[in-house]
């Protein structure tokens, strides 16, 4: 992109992500817009705040953010302590998106709805690289506009499309007509939504951090709250993926939580079901019968999905995308991301290059940029993004020269496509307590989310 041109570059989305493109693009010389489909920056982190990350601030904060909000007088927290969600909004997203430089071009309440080139569908090529990109957006006052930009930052994440109930990629049967016994991904059960668990039958499906950290709050509601029966589905034939390394475990904060959540098991205070893969649901007057494709059954009053999420690509459809048929990622980034055969610890630090798609100018970061895959860093996300502008001002010599500082694991860097080694230690399960996936109790990850949310 021509870094004298007038237009603006789009960011969809305001999370951590989302932000970190606009200073670093700031820095740049270049303008950016920023889209928020929620009242507030991070408005997809509210909904989890009390949900506490495994990785410490210093992996949470974005260099050119930081920049900013150093030069406003903003004091850094403590870099090795571990934010809950709340206190990464309070204490890092509201300053930084109050601040001038930010705030001017920020738009809250504004759900974009599309993205197409100006006067070309997908199947027009002649001068389609010079033709300015359209945004279209619904805005809180109920007026729809299109914005014309030189360039699309997707960093919208995936918050708001999590994975179904159901097997093989597919709603459960009477999964919709269910919905009203479904809860949120990472409710506050035992706070702003207590009263919607307290005393209930709650079945947890999934077998991540999510629903680790879930059950173990559900457990804390039940010492106080003695009827509440807590049952927990997994696909797999045993948990131990969840449990982890224990007290061996690289991250003590992740081993502390597997070991806590195998002793309530043990305990019988969690009722585990494994290989349940959830066939159909149906509403009863008293809650919600769940069936397994082997024809067992559950009965509960309310469903917590911690199922993971996918990207959202209704909004590209009018855009050249050249994604990985396995995980939704671009379609370079994809093997390397594949939670099947990588972990977030092994997957190489990565920016433009890697992002790119077929429409020029165009890239997908942050959680989003993963599709599918759990295994996302936040601090990848701030390197993704600092990699994209420099392409977008045209430095390719710095959008090229990648790395990564990885916690417990020290700086991976790459160059354009070269492998990154990590130590083997640092290679931890897919959905794990480095990645994506946020998680409640006092632990997670760096993450990106939510078309208002991490990304």
């Amino acid at each position: 992109m021509d870094s004298k041109t007038d237009l603006p570059v789009a960011v969809i989305g305001a999370g951590p992500v989302g932000l970190a493109a606009a200073a670093h693009l700031l820095e740049r010389g270049l303008e950016p817009l920023v889209f928020e489909a929620g009242p507030t920056a991070g408005a997809a982190i509210e909904q989890w705040r009390h949900i506490r990350l495994f990785s410490p601030w210093r992996f949470n904060l974005d260099a050119a953010a930081v920049r900013l909000l150093v030069a406003s007088g903003w004091e850094s927290p403590r870099p090795t302590a571990l934010p809950y969600g709340g206190e990464i909004i309070d204490n890092y997203l509201a300053p930084l998106a109050a601040l001038p430089a930010i705030s001017s071009r920020l738009q809250t309440g504004s759900k974009v709805i599309a993205v197409t080139r100006s006067g070309m569908d997908k199947t027009h090529t002649r001068n389609r690289e010079t033709t300015p990109f359209v945004v279209r957006v619904e805005h809180g006052n109920g007026e729809t506009r299109d914005h014309i930009v030189a360039a699309v930052i997707d960093a919208s994440g995936t918050w708001s499309t999590r994975n179904p109930l159901g097997t093989a990629g597919l709603p459960a049967i009477g999964e919709e007509a269910a919905s009203g016994r479904i809860s949120s991904p990472l409710p506050d059960v035992s706070g702003r939504e207590r009263s919607a668990f307290a005393g209930r039958r709650v079945l947890v499906v999934g077998a991540g951090h999510s629903a680790a950290n879930t059950l173990i709050n559900l457990a804390d509601l039940a010492k106080e709250e003695p009827e509440t029966r807590i049952l927990w589905a997994v696909r797999g034939a045993s948990a131990e993926k969840v449990y982890g390394g224990g007290d061996a475990d690289g991250l003590p904060a992740r081993g502390q939580l597997g070991s806590r959540l195998r002793r309530l098991v043990e305990a019988g205070t969690i009722g585990l079901h494994t290989g349940f893969g959830i066939a159909s649901l149906k509403s009863l007057d008293s809650g919600v019968s769940v069936e397994a494709v082997d024809g067992r059954t559950l009965e509960a009053d309310v469903v917590v999905p911690c199922t993971g999420f996918r990207p959202d690509l209704d909004i590209l459809r009018e855009l050249r995308l050249n994604l990985d048929p396995a995980v939704e990622a671009p379609l370079q980034l994809g093997p390397l991301i594949d939670p099947e055969f990588h972990s977030c610890g092994t997957v190489p630090p990565h920016g433009a290059a890697l992002l790119a798609h077929p429409d020029q100018d165009f890239y997908i970061v942050g959680m989003k940029s993963y599709g599918r895959a759990p295994t996302f860093l936040l601090a990848t996300g701030y390197e993704q993004v600092r990699s994209v502008a420099a392409a977008l001002a045209g430095d390719r010599e710095a959008a090229d020269t990648v790395q990564l500082e990885l916690p417990e694991t020290g700086v991976c860097s790459s160059d354009a496509g070269t492998s990154c080694e990590v130590p083997a230690a640092a290679a931890a399960p897919a959905d794990s307590a480095c990645c994506s996936e946020p998680v409640p109790v006092g632990f997670p990850t760096g993450l990106s989310h939510g078309r208002s949310g991490l990304s």
